[in-house]
C-alpha cells in the first residue's frame, strides 16, 4: 500500500434542468451516460481501462440496480472497465470522490471516474403495498375460484401508485419542514434567505457571462446552459413569493430560497501523479481528504446541521482553520440551512455541545462562497451535486498558484454531512 497523491484531471456535466422540462422524457441512465460520454471524449478515454468507475443516485428503481455498469459500458471506456453504485443522499457525489481517490492514495488503482445522477422526470413508481399482497398471492393460487376471491380482495384505492418523496421515515416530515423548524431555532430571517439566494443567482449570472461553464457543461438535446439561474431576479421578485413549507405568518422558505426539483448528471476524472504525467494531461488540483458526519435529528438536533461537525473534524485533522480557505463551495439546499450553518460555526455554545471544542470556528468570509452560483441558482439534481461541486471548485484552484485551498460542505438527509479539502497544485 502506498500513499499517492490523488489529482483531479476534470470534470463533465449535463446541464441541470428543473425537473419535467428540458429532459423530461430521459432516464436516468440516459443522463449519467452522457455526463460520462463527455468527460470520457474530452480526455480522449475511448477504450481506456480504468481502475474503477464509481456513481451514485438517490431515485433509482430497483430495475435498474445496475445503473453504474451499465452507464459506464455505454460510455465509450473499456468493457473491462469495473463500476459501482454508492448513495450517500445528496452527498451522493463527493462521497464517490471519496471512494475513488482512497482507491487511488493506497494504491489499488492508478484512474477512476466518481459522479452522481438524478432525475425526477424518471421516477420508480411503486405499487401499495396491499396491491402486492394480492399479486403476490394470485401467483401462488392454483384454482380459479380461489383466484376471483383474492381479487374481491382489492379496493379502488390500492391502485394509486406511490412515488419517493423527501421526507424523512423517522419523523415524517420534509427536508423542507426540518429547515423551518432550523431558522426558527436559529432566528434566520426571510429577508437574510432571499438575500443569499439573491447572491447565487447573481453570481451564476456572472459565472456564465464570463464563460466559466464552457467547458464543464455537455450540450444535451440543444440545451447548453443550467435553466434555473435567474439574472433578472430581485429582492422584490424573491419577497412576492409564497412560503411553500409553513403556510402561517411564521414561514419563511420559499421556491425563490430553497433549491429546486432538478435533473442532471456529473463527473469527475482523477488519477495519481505518475498516470497523468505519462498522458502529458495537465490536472486542475489536488483531492486531499474528506469526512463524513451525522447528526441525532430525531432526538431534536437540526436535520441538515451535520456538516457543522464533518468540516470541524477535517480543519481539526488537518490543523487548519475555518479562515484558511480562498473558496468555499457550501452546498444550498436552502438558504435558511447555509445560514443557521455559518451561525453555528460562528457560536461558542454550539462548539462546545456539537463539535467538542472551546471555542466557535468563527466567521468565514462570505465574498469567497458559492462565487460561481450555487444550488440555488444552479440547480440540484441530488447525486449529482457533488461532481458538480468537485469539478468547478477544482477549475478555480487551477487558476492559482501552488497552496490556494478550497473547502466543500455538503448537508444531506438522514441527518449526515460531508465535505472536503481541495487544494491547488
Amino acid at each position: 500500500m502506498k500513499n499517492n497523491f490523488v489529482y483531479i484531471i476534470g470534470g463533465q456535466r449535463t446541464p441541470f434542468q428543473k425537473s419535467f422540462t428540458g429532459f423530461k422524457d430521459d432516464s436516468t441512465q440516459d443522463l449519467m451516460t452522457d455526463a460520462l460520454k463527455s468527460l470520457v471524449e474530452k480526455f480522449h478515454l475511448q477504450d481506456k481501462e480504468l481502475g474503477d468507475v464509481a456513481l451514485g443516485a438517490v431515485i433509482n428503481s430497483s430495475l435498474k440496480w445496475g445503473l453504474a455498469r451499465e452507464a459506464t459500458l455505454g460510455s465509450g471506456l473499456s468493457p473491462y472497465t469495473p463500476a459501482c453504485f454508492i448513495q450517500r443522499a445528496c452527498g451522493t457525489g463527493l462521497e464517490a470522490t471519496l471512494l475513488i481517490s482512497n482507491k487511488i492514495s493506497v494504491g489499488q488503482i492508478e484512474w477512476g471516474i466518481a459522479g452522481g445522477v438524478d432525475t425526477n422526470s424518471d421516477l420508480p413508481l411503486l405499487l401499495s403495498d396491499h396491491l402486492k399482497k394480492i399479486l403476490l398471492q394470485l401467483r401462488n393460487t392454483k384454482y380459479f375460484g380461489e383466484k376471483i376471491k383474492t381479487l374481491c380482495k382489492l379496493r379502488v384505492r390500492d391502485f394509486k401508485p406511490a412515488s419517493p418523496e423527501v421526507r424523512e421515515p423517522r419523523t415524517g416530515l420534509s427536508m423542507g419542514e426540518h429547515c423551518e423548524k432550523m431558522v426558527k431555532e436559529w432566528k434566520i430571517s426571510r429577508v437574510d434567505q432571499d438575500e443569499l439566494a439573491l447572491i447565487s443567482h447573481q453570481n451564476a449570472a456572472k459565472a456564465y457571462a464570463e464563460g466559466f461553464y464552457e467547458d464543464l457543461i455537455t450540450t444535451i438535446h440543444g440545451i447548453s446552459k443550467d435553466g434555473i439561474v435567474r439574472a433578472d431576479t430581485s429582492l422584490e421578485k424573491l419577497a412576492q413569493l409564497k412560503t411553500v413549507f409553513d403556510s402561517t405568518t411564521l414561514g419563511t422558505l420559499t421556491a425563490g430560497n430553497s433549491s429546486p426539483l432538478t435533473d442532471g448528471a456529473s463527473a469527475v476524472l482523477l488519477t495519481n501523479e505518475i498516470s497523468f504525467q505519462k498522458e502529458s494531461l495537465t490536472p486542475l488540483a489536488r483531492f486531499v481528504d474528506a469526512e463524513v458526519a451525522a447528526i441525532d435529528y430525531v432526538g431534536g438536533d437540526g436535520l441538515l446541521m451535520a456538516p457543522t461537525i464533518a468540516v470541524s473534524r477535517l480543519l481539526q485533522r488537518h490543523n487548519l482553520t475555518l479562515q484558511d480557505f480562498d473558496y468555499y463551495e457550501i452546498h444550498e439546499a436552502f438558504a435558511g440551512q447555509v445560514l443557521c450553518t455559518l451561525k453555528a460555526w460562528e457560536s461558542d455554545e454550539y462548539a462546545k455541545k456539537y463539535l467538542r471544542r472551546e471555542h466557535a470556528l468563527g466567521p468565514l468570509d462570505r465574498s469567497k462562497m458559492n462565487i460561481k452560483g450555487g444550488s440555488l441558482a444552479l440547480g440540484h439534481p441530488f447525486a449529482a451535486t457533488g461532481g458538480r461541486m468537485v469539478a468547478s471548485l477544482a477549475k478555480m484552484l487551477s487558476k492559482e498558484t501552488a497552496g490556494k485551498r478550497g473547502l466543500i460542505s455538503i448537508c444531506t438527509a438522514g441527518g449526515m454531512g460531508i465535505a472536503a479539502i481541495i487544494e491547488s497544485i
